[in-house]
């Protein structure tokens, strides 16, 4: 069975993500997001598979065979980047000259008038100043102390005083002013300024003390591997390990590195010297005056009628304000789906469990938490409140480890238990489980999501959470929990599935079930809505299912290593992408079961590192109107016209049925409807 490369089928995904930038049906501020949010895409691509591809190349035996296809592949890659990274730039330019049609200007140091220059003269000596501290390249010699979060501006200074010689520097831009400066303007038209040509403008201010005649400034960006490697000893502590590797991880091995054409080819030289830059380690390209467009994704709301119409958080119509959410619970399972519901709810749970007498513990894990958690206070109070806190914080989630080892201290600090880190293994199910004496015995309130309690992304991550007071869910909650903390004794569950020890199992189980069925003359089909299709056992046995007749629908925002939609070959499965206002991001298994329809929600996707080496849950629902309510939204998604993009083969990312005669239906806005009209 063949398959379709992983990282193009990722490149595919980030240009159902351009294709919103160039939506012209999308307001036109969040489409100049959709590009920082392509960027951001972008660079994480670079830091991580394109980072492994290279570490892979270089762990693979000199001019091996294994070698030279790791490489084939790199380059093809790399070529693919090339063509979107052109698109993408003009994207830029359409959406930029958009923008001006409606008033809004980006502008730089050259074109400001006089009280604009005294405006960022007076803004950059009160807000900037004292944080600027130039890198004389000359005498530098530390090239992985610099931050590819960071952006720099290379310096050339210039004099005409005889023998004086050019002067070479960089400049770090303040990580803590906004990118984006508004500047006052005598009309209704709105303009900006990049923060780096506020600096860029204030250049002379900076060194015309040191006799020099001209200052000239051009961006430079780097991308580094952002792998964390890991300090064998073994009497520090995994979260000391962490906390170093964190540190260390600027000296990560740099994979781009990218500068402006016009920079002049004395300091390029420089740097590249200086720098350590290499065709061996780096991709190495000229751009344009302007880097680290992920930065669009907090483009300024300058106009309101240019965003997204806005979408209030909803009440669930199952719990009021002014009830307890136990009471509520014992009358019935709870499905929130973020972020059309308030994430108040998950803060009501933890608040009343912080609170009530008979509450005896909480356990919760954490993958991402936001930055200012009020999951994490709400804990913390409970913990004072006198309950058993028991936290298992991931300090291996990429790119959170700083923020997440932060948690880890505030979290023990507090007298609260921090489970320590499985290393090599991550945690990346999300679940909460409340224990309560209730007629002397202990009762189970629990809340699993496909997604992380992180009161941030809950308004732009589309998830499902589960709220409920089924006792056999809580026990299994529970023997879930007694794993974490004993280490590696497998399970035994009556309701929940957990990777890595049965969660492939089961679902190759259900698969074969389907199989099995068909072939009886039974209702046979399977619908999976994921993030990532990328497991090649699991992809096999689809084949195997669509080529016995089994129908399978693939709902999936990201990467799909299947072929699907081939004539005598995988023509019963039609895979699809839904890309729009809010992530996809919530993750489902549905079997027909002989016309017992199953469903299942769960934290992971169908990959190899979630079935087999991180702890995942699925679990399953049981209560038939929040059945219903899963199943009409995933039909509301497969009828949608507006953000469905077809993942079939001849039809990759083509929006199949918005032009097909269909009612046109945006299903994220369909959703969220769907829930209002219950609260109504």
């Amino acid at each position: 069975m063949t398959t379709n490369n992983r990282e193009i089928s990722w490149i595919n995904f980030n240009e159902r993500v351009l294709q919103e930038a160039n939506d012209e049906s999308n307001p036109l501020i969040e489409r100049i997001r959709f590009l920082g949010i392509f960027s951001n895409n972008r660079d994480e691509f670079f830091k991580v598979r394109i980072a492994t591809l290279r570490r892979m190349i270089l762990l693979a035996n000199k001019n091996s065979e294994e070698q030279m296809i790791l490489q084939d592949k790199l380059k093809q890659v790399l070529q693919q980047l090339d063509i979107q990274g052109k698109v993408y730039t003009n994207s830029f330019i359409s959406v930029i000259k958009e923008l001006k049609k409606n008033n809004i200007l980006l502008t730089n140091e050259k074109k400001l008038n006089k009280s604009q220059q005294v405006y960022i003269e007076e803004y950059y000596k009160e807000y900037i100043h004292q944080s600027i501290f130039p890198i004389i390249l000359d005498n530098f010699n530390a090239s992985q102390m610099l931050s590819d979060s960071i952006i720099y501006i290379a310096v050339n200074l210039s004099s005409e005083i005889e023998n004086k010689k050019d002067e070479h520097l960089l400049i770090e831009v303040p990580k803590f002013i906004p990118r984006f400066l508004e500047l006052k303007t005598e009309d209704n038209t709105k303009e900006l300024i990049f923060i780096e040509d506020v600096i860029r403008y204030n250049l002379p201010f900076i060194f015309s003390k040191y006799n020099y005649d001209t200052a000239t400034g051009y961006i430079i960006k780097f991308t580094k591997d952002s792998e964390i490697t890991f300090d064998n000893d073994v009497s520090k502590s995994f979260l000391e390990i962490m906390s170093e590797s964190v540190r260390k991880r600027h000296k990560g091995i740099p994979v781009r590195f990218i500068y402006d054409e016009k920079i002049p080819k004395s300091l390029l030289s420089k740097i590249i010297k200086k720098l350590n830059i290499t065709t061996k380690n780096y991709q190495t390209k000229s751009g344009g005056r302007y880097h680290n467009f992920k930065d669009l994704m907090k483009f300024p709301a300058l106009k309101p009628e240019l965003l997204f119409n806005p979408m209030p958080d909803l009440i669930h119509c199952q719990l009021s304000p002014k009830k307890l959410v136990f009471s509520q619970l014992r009358q019935g399972d709870v499905l929130l789906n973020f972020p059309y519901h308030s994430f108040h709810h998950v803060i009501d749970f933890l608040r009343e469990a912080s609170l009530d007498s008979k509450v005896r513990s909480i356990k919760m894990t954490f993958y991402r938490a936001a930055v200012d958690s009020m999951a994490m206070n709400a804990l913390i109070n409970a913990a004072r409140n006198g309950k058993k806190v028991t936290v298992f914080m991931e300090l291996q989630a990429r790119f959170d480890e700083k923020a997440n080892i932060k948690w880890t201290q505030l979290l023990q600090s507090e007298g609260i238990t921090v489970l320590p880190t499985l290393p090599g293994v991550k945690v990346h199910s999300k679940i909460i489980l409340v224990r309560r004496k209730q007629a002397g015995e202990d009762f189970y309130y629990t809340n699993i999501s496909t997604g992380n309690f992180n009161e941030s992304t809950a308004k732009v991550y589309s998830d499902f959470s589960l709220m409920t007071a089924d006792q056999n869910i809580g026990r299994d909650a529970s023997i879930f929990f007694e794993l974490l903390e004993t280490r590696y004794v497998a399970p035994k569950m009556k309701a929940l599935h957990v990777s890595p020890y049965n969660l492939r199992e089961f679902l190759e189980k259900k698969i074969k079930t389907e199989i099995a069925n068909k072939k009886k003359g039974k209702d046979a089909w399977i619908v999976l809505k994921i993030n990532n299709l990328a497991d090649p056992k699991i992809t096999k046995l689809l084949y195997k299912a669509s080529q016995k007749g089994v129908k399978i629908e693939l709902n999936i925002r990201g990467i799909n290593i299947m072929q699907t939609g081939v004539k005598n070959y995988s023509e019963n499965v039609n895979s699809f992408s839904i890309v729009g206002r809010f992530l996809e991001h919530s993750r489902a298994f549905v079997f027909a079961n002989s016309g017992d329809t199953e469903v299942f929600i769960t934290s992971a996707d169908i990959m190899a590192r979630n079935l087999d080496y991180r702890f995942e849950i699925v679990c399953p629902i049981y209560d038939e109107k929040i059945k219903n309510d899963i199943l009409n939204i995933l039909d509301l998604q497969r009828k949608d016209t507006e953000k469905y993009r077809s993942l079939n083969e001849g039809q990759l990312n083509k929006y199949v049925r918005k032009n097909a005669g269909f009612a046109k239906l945006n299903s994220q806005e369909a959703i969220y409807n769907y829930w209002l009209n219950k609260v109504k």
